[in-house]
């Protein structure tokens, strides 16, 4: 797709396939404890040392349990979250503390998926605008270009006929058909990254892999980066490669599938 998003104002211009897309670097996430909301008493230590590379076009996946982490890592590489210490590197360039236009493209550069459909769809926007806005917020003007790549991003995740769905309101889907709303608009200004925060875990079990099944054709068709954030080991092995346990804000950890199933070695990935 030909695209007149604005030109990224953060960009490294010496970046190759080699450079690993997403590097964390002794990655911390505090967040204060206060009395009263004003004295201080401590430090939550959601994030704690946290070091890995995510390669272009590659998919890892998060894994641990509700309170590890795990979502305070995926805020603070969309940068809704802020390092106590440690860096976020994109492409070569610590991208910690960006703020203004270079966060704007940023963000641009990175679709998110989140758990509930609903929740995450204005319910009072049909599809056609929920659609649109993220184009018209990020510079694509020509109402035409819009039109077509709206069209081919509700073909990508199977909304068809595109006519049928264009109207509809998000209380008028399936919860499988909110979800590939949802899956369309974060692939619309076509990131390299793909953040899929639990993105079947309140879906019906019918729908479940379906959902997988075109997450994983999107990573192969447009090349995507993917970070699969979940607590169920049992949807991992549908698309990562590698394979992050996550522990008390650590990443306790890492290996592939096959050998995460047959031969877990920390006690807590023994428990999952």
């Amino acid at each position: 797709m030909t695209t007149d998003v604005q030109a990224n104002p953060a960009a490294n211009p010496a970046v190759d396939e080699s450079t690993p897309l997403i590097e964390v670097k002794d990655l911390h996430v505090w967040f204060e404890l206060k009395k009263w909301g004003f004295s201080h008493v401590g430090w939550v230590r959601a994030v704690d040392n946290v070091n890995f590379q995510l390669k272009h076009g590659e998919a890892i996946a998060i894994v641990g349990e509700s309170g590890c982490g795990k979502s305070s890592l995926m805020k603070t590489l969309l940068l809704l979250n802020r390092p106590h210490k440690g860096q976020v590197i994109y492409e070569g360039k610590d991208i910690s503390n960006l703020k203004g236009k270079e966060l704007k493209w940023y963000r641009s550069q990175v679709g998110y998926v989140q758990q509930d459909p609903y929740g995450a769809l204005p319910p009072f926007m049909p599809v056609h605008r929920i659609l649109s806005e993220p184009l018209v917020i990020n510079g694509v003007k020509n109402k035409k270009e819009r039109e077509e790549r709206i069209r081919q991003a509700m073909e990508e995740v199977a909304l068809t006929p595109v006519d049928d769905f264009l109207n509809k309101y998000p209380h008028m889907l399936s919860g499988g058909q909110q979800q590939r709303v949802v899956i369309a608009r974060a692939m619309i200004l076509e990131p390299k990254l793909l953040v899929a925060d639990e993105p079947v875990s309140m879906l019906d079990a019918s729908v479940r892999v379906e959902i997988l099944r075109l997450l994983r054709k999107l990573q192969e068709q447009h090349n995507l980066s993917v970070m699969y954030i979940t607590h169920d080991l049992s949807t991992v092995r549908f698309f990562s490669e590698r394979i992050f346990v996550m522990y008390a804000g650590k990443l306790v950890e890492q290996t592939h599938i096959e050998e995460l199933l047959n031969n877990p070695l920390h006690p807590y990935t023994v428990a999952l």
